[in-house]
């Protein structure tokens, strides 16, 4: 996949990191027999919307020279968080969900791929956004398609640094969402600065990754208790 890596991302992984990536993947195969981690373990497929999914939803961040904090929100098995990791060993990751057996699988495997880069944590991310040691302290937040855009951003925002930034990973994206998002990141300190629209190199799906820069300090009302930004989204 060298010159999918380079032709699509400018960042091809090194011997080494190549080696932790397909580490990485016997590790979830292995471990999906009985935590159902993943229903992607086709190695193609695998590659495709896990690796480099997670790889090419920062962009160019890839190739910046700037070392940063980043928070993972609704790990699951570790996407992004693992892959970045793996490609960016200067950046501190701290990957986050709430379901103990999978935080569980990420601590088992960060050892086996060398990582000393990353943490852990058993949490609901409502929970998280309103600690003093994670508000406002991260560079980057990251987070999947767990819920709709306006619930992500409540998720993400708060736990962002002004002048930092937050990365939506969708899938399709529609001007009513966008116009939606837009009244949310205003009340959470934030601006939708780029959407970025791209095509998978196998299977040829659109992805979308919203860009989410943080302008001012989130109010302390958000994010809501547990389950308030799912039942009553902003």
């Amino acid at each position: 996949m060298d010159e999918i890596w380079q032709e699509t991302i400018d960042w091809c992984p090194n011997e080494q990191q190549r080696s932790q990536l397909q580490l990485l993947y016997l590790a979830v195969i292995t471990a999906n027999q009985k935590l159902n981690l993943t229903r992607i373990t086709e190695p193609a497929e695998f590659w495709e919307k896990h690796l480099w999914d997670s790889v090419r939803g920062i962009g160019t961040l890839i190739n910046d020279s700037t070392a940063l904090k980043v928070i993972d929100i609704g790990t699951g098995a570790g996407f992004p968080g693992l892959p970045l990791a793996i490609a960016r060993s200067d950046w501190q990751l701290t990957l986050v969900d709430s379901t103990a057996k999978k935080i569980g699988f990420i601590e088992s495997v960060a050892p086996e791929l060398s990582l000393t880069n990353t943490h852990a944590l058993v949490s609901r991310i409502e929970e998280v956004g309103q600690e003093k040691s994670h508000r406002h302290q991260y560079d980057l937040a990251l987070i999947r398609a767990v819920a709709s855009a306006n619930i992500c951003a409540e998720y993400a925002l708060p736990l962002v640094k002004v002048g930092g930034n937050a990365i939506l990973y969708r899938g399709n994206w529609t001007d009513e969402e966008a116009e939606s998002l837009t009244l949310a990141v205003a009340k959470l300190g934030g601006e939708i600065t780029k959407i970025d629209r791209f095509t998978t190199p196998i299977s040829n799906s659109i992805r979308h990754c919203i860009w989410i820069h943080k302008t001012a300090n989130t109010h302390p009302y958000y994010p809501r208790g547990v389950g308030i930004p799912t039942l009553k989204p902003i």
